[in-house]
């Protein structure tokens, strides 16, 4: 039986914890889909198609790693794809809360969903998509947190 796990994201943009996470949860699945979802109470910095695209790039060919787009629900998404593992990120006690509730919520709307919570390298913990748009905004340095691709991507938004 193939093991599919699904690891959406708004990767707003792609950090290197988020790549951490999709290197360790190929480990566990022989099938990842990283999926950039869409909220449409959100206004992302970047479009869904531009997200997808440094998302691709950033993490290259991977065995076993499949990309898309998440719209909907996400319980119904995996069911439609397979996936029986979820994939969550904590960098703290403070995601937590947010994170349990939204995987209890997704088991009832897809009971065959497992979530799994990965906590990403001890020296990413404090990188957050948004926390890096905040810096590159103010002109800061973020070639440590980003893949290159990404970096170059944030200081051509900004140059504008």
């Amino acid at each position: 039986m193939t093991r599919i796990a699904l690891y959406p994201g708004s990767f707003d943009p792609t950090t290197l914890g988020h790549l951490d996470l999709i290197r360790r949860a190929t480990r566990f699945a022989d099938r990842l889909v990283v999926a950039v979802a869409t909220n449409p109470n959100k206004a992302p910095m970047f479009t869904a198609a531009e997200r997808l695209d440094l998302l691709r790039r950033s993490v290259g060919p991977s065995p076993g790693v499949e990309f898309g787009v998440l719209t909907g629900l996400l319980a119904h998404h995996a069911k439609e794809i397979g996936a029986t593992i979820l994939i969550r990120g904590l960098r703290g006690s403070g995601d937590f809360e947010y994170e349990a509730q939204m995987a209890l919520m997704n088991r009832r709307l897809n009971p065959d969903l497992e979530t799994v919570f990965l906590a990403p390298d001890s020296g990413l913990t404090f990188v957050s998509a948004s926390l890096v748009r905040e810096v590159a905004r103010f002109g800061g340095e973020v070639s440590s947190l980003v893949p290159p691709v990404v970096a170059e991507a944030l200081k051509a938004r900004f140059a504008r």
